[in-house]
């Protein structure tokens, strides 16, 4: 093998250190590599493309719903960013301002948005005058900055990617509808496309959105036992049409104000992915958004005929999923290896003896599992197994879930298994924030969600011993 090939390094293994497990997959799966930014990523053309393929699942999504694109500004003034007090009080400790446009202080500081509230409605107040304005279903893809202090590729960066969706409705029932319809879509898409099964619910208003009346969540469960926020939708009421003076004439004539929505999902849903699905021979990518569907091996592919019948075998494939061949001078067994790194759901390998007895043989990434499959059902075949690669993946991790998820009555039994258990802790809570505090101070949870199928699980609050109304998702987080 020629000596600058690139070979297949052995990773961390998750039992021994996780995180460096992680970061080890990030680089030498080649989604992502650290820049002389701090606190900033390069996302590789491997990254690149599994996130163009959750945006066009969700862009699609989207679109079937009636939301358009929009492009704003990176820029926000901070007059326009003051008016709206808890919001910019919720982000302060994050934003990054611009002071000098070159040599010249600028008069009045602009920040790099770290969210896009402020400007939507700067813009809906100039175009949105009456109900038959209403609904207005915006959403833009772009890059946001948050001046995180603790980074890590795709779970918390400086800069990171994502959409954000940006609603006005005539009523704050229409509203409401369109945030839990955007959570649904979200939920959908993890479970459907990402077989990442997700609790539902709504936080806590210690932890909603700032700014917002009430935020509702999807959680997920890594391998860890940790939890991952991995979308959320925010229903603000009319708080933001108000501070900037949003207003359109009602059916009745009246001057009123519109009801808004948010909600987003960037590429921390990449980390979901690996900390979900990952393995210690690297990543396990969900066939619906792997950038590589299948990849063609070729087996000794010296011997006269092999390399043609490989690239026929790849040209019919190339109309059911996304396929590569592999062809280049590493030997088979490194190919299984860097395949197995980069988490392709099938490979399908193709020697002379398969040729001669027209099949092949396909193994799956998520158990290795072989199929020898005649190569005049590939068609029917490959469709099959990536189906079963995703459903594989899904009742695994739903498995992983439910066997580290506790249901607890009391303080002492919710702290002994917080320290002793990694997972999710189901327990009453009786909404009063002194409880929430004393469970994140003393036993190191946080409230992960309020989830919509509420249980009664004990009559009091498994801190306080009060009355319980809530039953509550706790654990420790990304």
């Amino acid at each position: 093998m020629a000596d600058n090939k690139k070979m297949v390094n052995a990773i961390t293994a998750m039992d021994v250190d996780f995180a460096q497990w992680y970061t080890d997959v990030v680089k030498k799966a080649e989604l992502a590599d650290y820049s002389c930014v701090r606190g900033c990523m390069v996302v590789r053309p491997y990254g690149t493309a599994l996130w163009e393929n959750i945006r066009n699942e969700l862009d699609a999504r989207f679109k079937e719903l009636g939301h358009e694109n929009v492009m704003m500004p990176m820029f926000i003034p901070e007059s326009l960013l003051q008016k709206e007090k808890d919001h910019v009080e919720g982000f302060a400790p994050e934003v990054a301002w611009v002071t000098h446009g070159g040599v010249d202080e600028l008069q009045e500081r602009m920040c790099v948005r770290p969210t896009s509230e402020t400007l939507f409605c700067d813009h809906y107040a100039n175009i949105i005058h009456s109900y038959r304005d209403l609904p207005k279903l915006y959403n833009q893809w772009c890059s946001v900055v948050r001046w995180e202090k603790t980074t890590r590729p795709f779970l918390r960066t400086m800069e990171f990617f994502w959409q954000e969706g940006h609603t006005m409705h005539e009523t704050a029932e229409e509203a409401l509808a369109e945030t839990e319809q955007m959570l649904n879509v979200y939920a959908d898409f993890c479970e459907q496309k990402l077989a990442i099964p997700v609790v539902k619910g709504r936080k806590t208003d210690k932890e909603k959105f700032a700014g917002a009346e009430a935020t509702y969540t999807i959680e997920a469960m890594m391998h860890d036992g940790k939890a991952l926020q991995s979308g959320t939708s925010h229903f603000f009421g009319d708080g933001f049409s108000r501070a900037f003076n949003v207003q359109f004439t009602g059916r009745d004539n009246t001057l009123q104000y519109p009801f808004e929505t948010s909600w987003g999902m960037s590429t921390r849903i990449i980390g979901a992915i690996i900390m979900t699905h990952g393995d210690d021979n690297g990543l396990v990518m969900p066939p619906a958004v792997a950038p590589t569907q299948v990849v063609v091996v070729p087996v000794a592919q010296h011997k006269e005929g092999v390399l043609d019948k490989a690239a026929e075998v790849t040209e019919r494939i190339k109309k059911i999923a996304r396929v590569k061949m592999d062809s280049s001078d590493n030997s088979p067994g490194w190919k299984f290896a860097e395949y197995e790194m980069k988490g392709v759901p099938l490979r399908l390998e193709l020697g002379p003896r398969d040729i001669e007895n027209n099949q092949c043989v396909i193994v799956r990434r998520d158990n290795r599992e072989k199929t020898i499959v005649s190569l005049d059902e590939l068609e029917t075949k490959i469709p099959e197994l990536l189906q079963a690669v995703h459903d594989g993946l899904y009742q695994k991790a739903l498995a992983r879930r439910e066997s580290m998820t506790y249901t607890v009555t009391t303080f002492d039994e919710l702290k002994e298994t917080a320290d002793n258990k990694p997972g999710l802790i189901r327990a009453m809570w009786c909404g009063d924030l002194a409880c929430e505090l004393k469970l994140k101070e003393e036993a190191g949870v946080t409230s992960r969600c309020m989830p919509f199928e509420q249980e009664q699980l004990a009559e009091t609050c498994v801190c306080c011993g009060k009355p319980a109304h809530k039953m509550v998702y706790w654990g420790k987080a990304y």
